[in-house]
C-alpha cells in the first residue's frame, strides 16, 4: 500500500487504509479540497476532468465528480482522454483548472489525480502544499443542496486536440501522406489506443498495425515504454518490415519509437530528433531536465542555440522553458513539450513533428537514428527504506567529487569529461533514482555503481 504526494500529483495503489493508499476517502478529500482551493484562488468554477483506461478509472472518476460537485464546481468530463488532451481543453474551455485521473507509467494497481491550473499546466509545489494543508485541516464546508455543482460530458475534444496539431506550421500532412509510412502502434491497452490511430489517420497514414490498443486497462506488459517492455512491437516491426513502431504510456504524454530494423530508437532520442527538427526552423533555446541525454546540448549547439537544464518534473521544465523563452523542451523519458501548441508533455504532437521530419529527410528511421551520438544510459535505483538523511548522503558524495562540475538544484548531478551521473529522490515512487550516461555502456554502469556504493556506505 502506497500513497505519494508530490508535484507530479497525488498517486497511490488502489485498496488499503485511508492515508496509506489511494482510497475513496483520499480521492474525495483531495478532489474536494482542490475544488475549494481553485475557487478561493479566484479561478472560475468550471473544471475539466479526464482519465486513462485503468481498471480503477471509472470508480475514481465517479468519486472525483461527486466530490467536485459537492463544493459547487461545474464539471466537464472528457471521459477517456490523454493527459495532453485534458491540458489543452482547460485553456480552450476557459476552465479554472483540471484533474487528470492517471498514474502515468505505473502498473495497473496504481492510480492518481494530476492537478492542473487555469493555464492547463501542473500546479506548483507551493500550490500543492496549500491544497494538502486544506485536506489535513479539513478547513472547508460542503455546499448545501441549492449550491451544488453541475456535470456535463464532452467526449469530442480529442478531435479538436488533433486539429490544433494539424494546424501547426511545422506539421506537414502532405509530406507525411506522400511518404506512405507503414507504422505499428502499441498503446498499452489505454487511451493511446484511441488517440494515436486517430491522429495517424488525420496525418494521412493509412497503413497502421495496432497491438494492445483496446482501452480496457488490462496492460499487456509493464506500461513504462522501456526497451525490455516493448519486445512485441519490436519483433513485429522487424518481421513485417514496417517503417516505424510507436509506443506510448497509458496517458500518452511519453513517446518511444522503434526503428525499421526492430531496434528501439531510444526514449532519450525522441526529444533529440524532434528538437533537431524544430531548431532547424525556429531559432531559440532548448530546455530539458537534468536526467536527459547530453546529446541535447550537442543538438542545441549544432543549431547555434542555447541549452538549459531544469530539475526533474514537468512543472520544473515548463518553468525553465518560460524563463528562457524556449521553442522546444521536455524530458529524456520521451516527453515532448512544444510551446507553440501548449506547455505540456504531448506524445501526439511528438508523433506529428517526428513523422514530418522523417518524411522530409527522406531517411529511414534507422538512418536518422544513426545521425545522432550513441551515448549509453544506465538507470538504477535504491529503495528509500532505511534512508534517513538523503541530503546529507548526497553532500558526502559531492565532497568526493569536488573537482568536477556539480548541480544541486535537484538531488546531485556530477558532470565528467565523458559522461555524468544524477542521483535524486523520485517524485513518483519511494526510491532514489540513479541515472548515468557515458560514451560506453561500461563507463555508464561504472559511474552508477560507484555512486550507488558510496551512498550505501554513507547511510
Amino acid at each position: 500500500m502506497t500513497l505519494i504526494k508530490s508535484i507530479s500529483g497525488i498517486r497511490g495503489t488502489i485498496g488499503g487504509r485511508p492515508g496509506q493508499a489511494l482510497t475513496p476517502m483520499d480521492v474525495v478529500s483531495i478532489a474536494g479540497a482542490f475544488g475549494i482551493w481553485l475557487q478561493k484562488s479566484g479561478a472560475n468554477k468550471k473544471l475539466v476532468i479526464g482519465r486513462d483506461a485503468r481498471i480503477s478509472g471509472e470508480m475514481v472518476n465517479q468519486l472525483v465528480v461527486g466530490s467536485l460537485m459537492s463544493v459547487g464546481v461545474e464539471v466537464i468530463d472528457l471521459g477517456l482522454a490523454t493527459t495532453p488532451t485534458v491540458e489543452m481543453a482547460v485553456t480552450d474551455m476557459n476552465a479554472g483548472g483540471g484533474i487528470i485521473i492517471t498514474a502515468s507509467h505505473n502498473p495497473k494497481n496504481w492510480n492518481a489525480l494530476k492537478l492542473l491550473n487555469s493555464e492547463g499546466e501542473f500546479i506548483s509545489d507551493q500550490d500543492g502544499k496549500e491544497i494538502l494543508q486544506l485536506v489535513e485541516d479539513k478547513d472547508y464546508i460542503y455546499n448545501e443542496v441549492d449550491e451544488l455543482g453541475t456535470y456535463a460530458k464532452d467526449e469530442t475534444y480529442l478531435d479538436q486536440h488533433i486539429q490544433h496539431i494539424l494546424d501547426l506550421d511545422l506539421v506537414d500532412v502532405d509530406a507525411i501522406a506522400a511518404a506512405d509510412f507503414s507504422i505499428a502502434v502499441d498503446a498499452i491497452n489505454s487511451v493511446g489506443g484511441i488517440a494515436i490511430p486517430r491522429l495517424l489517420k488525420a496525418l494521412g497514414v493509412n497503413r497502421v498495425t495496432e497491438i494492445n490498443c483496446v482501452p480496457d486497462g488490462h496492460f499487456a506488459h509493464n506500461p513504462e515504454p522501456l526497451p525490455e517492455n516493448i519486445v512485441e512491437i519490436s519483433e513485429l516491426v522487424k518481421k513485417e518490415k514496417l517503417d516505424l513502431g510507436i509506443i506510448v504510456d497509458p496517458d500518452v504524454d511519453r513517446l518511444a519509437l522503434v526503428c525499421n530494423n526492430g531496434t528501439p530508437f531510444g526514449e532519450e532520442y525522441t526529444l533529440v530528433s524532434v528538437a533537431d527538427y524544430v531548431l532547424q526552423h525556429s531559432k531559440g533555446s532548448l530546455v530539458a531536465n537534468l536526467s536527459s541525454t547530453m546529446a541535447l546540448r550537442e543538438i542545441a549547439e549544432k543549431h547555434g542555440c542555447e541549452f538549459f537544464e531544469s530539475a526533474v518534473g514537468e512543472v520544473n521544465v515548463v518553468r525553465e522553458m518560460k524563463k528562457q523563452s524556449a521553442v522546444i523542451g521536455g524530458e529524456g523519458n520521451g516527453g515532448i513539450i512544444y510551446p507553440e501548441l501548449h506547455y505540456g508533455r504531448d506524445a501526439l504532437v511528438g508523433v506529428a513533428l517526428f513523422l514530418t521530419y522523417l518524411a522530409k529527410s527522406k531517411m529511414t528511421s534507422c538512418e536518422m537514428r544513426a545521425t545522432y551520438p550513441d551515448y549509453k544510459i544506465e538507470k538504477q535505483k535504491i529503495e528509500l527504506e532505511g534512508v534517513v538523511d538523503l541530503d546529507g548522503i548526497l553532500e558526502q558524495v559531492r565532497r568526493k567529487f569536488m573537482d568536477y562540475l556539480c548541480h544541486t538544484i535537484d538531488g546531485l548531478k556530477i558532470v565528467f569529461p565523458e559522461g555524468w551521473v544524477h542521483m535524486r529522490k523520485s517524485n513518483t515512487e519511494q526510491i532514489i533514482r540513479i541515472y548515468a550516461e557515458a560514451t560506453t555502456e561500461k563507463y555508464a554502469k561504472d559511474l552508477a555503481e560507484c555512486v550507488k556504493q558510496l551512498m550505501k556506505n554513507q547511510n
